[in-house]
């Protein structure tokens, strides 16, 4: 695979160099390296059971939770490898959050969503500007303002993806990570979480995985687009502006798959 790190002039806001994740025996994906471009949204996009999701929770070490997970290479953030032994995953996952597939609130007030994770991480500020500035941030606070001690499962779908932004933004990360994260959505939930996941990029790195190919060519500065070999690994195809893979991708595989002619 090419090193895509030199496309970045400035210091990329996460990186993986030749990165390999297994499970027991089986490599999942193989040989990866990206820079992600700070303060951009970057999509990862290809066929199902290609690893972009494996490839997404390596950023912030979800995958330590299965039993037969094992990475090699390395994943430089801040220039250092979170993958060291001395590194401490619960660390990283402060600066690299996380929004999941389905909206996951927990059964507590959407006031305490918000403020757990600051409280735990011994947030000495005043919890409830906090509250109310992440909730303006995941462009919620007008909804639920008058409504903070209501359950978070209260909400509505969207409101409630809304809601696990606003939960993540609440221990100041610099990396969002969004996994399908409008999947479960209809189309205005969905443009809304689009149009926050835009402001949002002027902060923060956003990191997309989506099946919605039109979903990634509306929302995502960059787009990397991967595959599977022959071994049924994940292999990273191709990486760069999302224009560029869109329109005039270099790789025929990425042509074949953005044209619908496999996957």
């Amino acid at each position: 695979m090419t090193d895509h790190s030199s496309t970045t002039p400035h210091a990329p806001a996460i990186e993986t160099h030749d990165m390999s994740i297994f499970y027991g025996a089986f490599r999942a994906v193989k040989d990866v390296n990206l820079a992600i471009e700070p303060r951009k949204i970057t999509a990862i996009i290809g066929p199902s059971g290609c690893g972009k999701s494996t490839v997404l929770r390596s950023f912030n070490r979800m995958n330590d939770f299965i039993p037969s997970f094992h990475f090699e290479g390395e994943i430089l953030f801040h220039g250092a490898n979170i993958y060291a032994p001395t590194v401490d995953p619960v660390q990283v996952r402060q600066k690299i959050g996380m929004v999941f597939q389905k909206p996951n609130p927990f059964p507590k007030s959407i006031y305490e969503n918000v403020a757990w994770g600051a409280r735990i991480n011994g947030y000495k500020g005043n919890m409830d500007d906090l509250v109310e500035s992440c909730l303006q941030q995941a462009a919620l606070w007008d909804e639920v303002k008058d409504s903070l001690k209501k359950s978070g499962l209260s909400l509505s779908g969207g409101q409630q993806q809304r809601l696990c932004i606003a939960r993540a933004l609440a221990v100041t990360p610099e990396i969002i990570l969004m996994d399908e994260p409008c999947s479960a959505l209809d189309p205005i939930a969905t443009l809304k979480i689009e149009e926050l996941m835009h402001e949002l990029s002027s902060q923060y790195t956003i990191i997309i995985v989506t099946h919605n190919m039109q979903q990634a060519a509306r929302a995502s500065d960059f787009t990397a687009f991967f595959t599977m070999d022959t071994d049924r690994a994940g292999l990273m195809v191709e990486y760069g502006p999302t224009n560029q893979i869109f329109i005039t991708p270099k790789d025929k595989r990425t042509e074949d798959y953005i044209t619908g002619r496999f996957g």
